[in-house]
């Protein structure tokens, strides 16, 4: 079977996933939802327009790297760490109640003792990618609920990643507890140092961006410094993603933050959308061809969805319970850490095709359903925060 030119899948997943924006923009729907339908709707499993391949992949990365330094930009360091610990305990039980619940579900879905253990995993992580998305579209980055999900989404992201390290160890039959504790060091170290120095030496020289001869306008350096903290966060087991977000609150401290907001939002805008497509074209329908399988969706939905939410819920609770309503249901989607464990399981053995398929299927509903519900909580609870106190 040929396959399509790149250039031709570049162009269907771009013009499925911004028809699938304005489509659900009408319905006053979030866009990044219609983007994911979108890429499903191209994807291989549809219409056939795009396949997820080395070349069309590395769009979806820049994307996600695009939008989390954009994060990262509105977003103040001394925002996050006023929200730091209710944002640690938040993350901790959203990560510890989800993989308890999951082992369980594996049994249930008759898995060995592996495959519970990386259906567990993939139950833990946030995806900071389409939480901080839905919180840029309302315009809620600055609130204290969106700085509490933003710190919380990358710190269980950290989690995650270091429970994946312990999860393949055990259904390899052993741990490497140096190894583990070392890449906890490591990420704990580069987050500190990147926060502190960049940060202390931006604030003390806020035009440095622009101090380069080469660099007439802060863009090329935001950029270089953004790829560079991504492609070392991915060297010592964190997620790019998260090194693109410290880029982004770094540079953010610069006195040329507002032009380097407005060169990369165009940018982002073009980049971000082969992110999401890239997400819905992973999706099979013929996967849930049997009541069997569509059971095993919503029984793993339903445990993914309530887990989350419980736990986040739980450890945020400090905030307020209204906040910590906002602040779990933000939580909810999950998104690239679990599809990466998910791929992990199928190719040690561990997971069948049907339970990966089952496993994607659960983190893009999440997508889908949390966008939804998480407006009007937002702005309930921006009219809760408004209204006087009673007398």
């Amino acid at each position: 079977m040929d396959h399509p030119p790149v250039l031709f899948q570049l162009f269907a997943v771009l013009a499925a996933a911004k028809i699938g924006d304005e489509f659900f923009k009408r319905l006053g729907q979030p866009a990044l939802a219609g983007e994911i339908v979108g890429g499903m709707v191209v994807g291989p499993a549809v219409l056939g327009w795009y396949e997820v391949r080395v070349e069309t992949e590395l769009f979806a990365q820049i994307g996600a790297v695009l939008l989390l330094f954009e994060v990262g930009v509105h977003t103040r360091v001394g925002d996050i760490v006023r929200v730091g610990a209710t944002a640690l305990s938040a993350a901790a039980l959203g990560v510890v109640i989800p993989f308890g619940a999951g082992f369980l579900v594996g049994g249930i879905f008759g898995l060995d003792l592996p495959g519970r253990l990386y259906l567990a995993a993939s139950l833990t992580a946030t995806s900071v990618a389409v939480s901080s998305g839905v919180l840029a579209s309302l315009g809620a980055l600055r609130t204290i609920a969106g700085r509490t999900i933003l710190a919380a989404a990358v710190t269980d992201d950290v989690l995650g990643l270091l429970v994946v390290g312990v999860v393949a160890g055990l259904a390899s039959g052993e741990v490497d507890l140096p190894h583990i504790g070392l890449v906890l060091l490591l990420a704990v170290a580069f987050i500190v140092i990147v926060v502190v120095a960049g940060t202390g030496i931006l604030r003390r020289q806020r035009s440095l961006l622009t101090v380069p001869r080469f660099a007439e306008t802060p863009f090329l350096p935001g950029m270089i410094i953004m790829l560079g903290l991504a492609a070392l966060a991915a060297q010592i087991g964190l997620a790019a993603i998260i090194g693109a977000f410290l880029a982004g609150s770094v540079v953010g401290e610069s006195a040329e933050r507002h032009a380097l907001e407005t060169e990369t939002a165009p940018v982002a805008a073009f980049f971000t959308p082969f992110f999401f497509g890239f997400i819905g074209a992973q999706i099979d329908p013929s996967a849930f061809a049997s009541v069997a399988a569509l059971g095993m969706v919503a029984l793993l939905l339903a445990v993914a969805v309530i887990t989350k939410f419980a736990g986040v819920f739980l450890g945020a609770l400090g905030g307020g319970w209204r906040r910590a309503v906002v602040v779990g249901w933000g939580m909810v989607p999950r998104g690239e850490v679990e599809i990466v464990i998910a791929g992990l399981a199928l190719a040690s053995g561990a997971f069948s095709h049907e339970i990966y398929a089952v496993v994607v299927a659960m983190v893009v509903l999440t997508m889908l359903l949390a966008p939804p519900v998480f407006k009007p909580l937002v702005r309930w609870l921006e009219r809760s925060e408004a209204a006087p106190e009673p007398t």
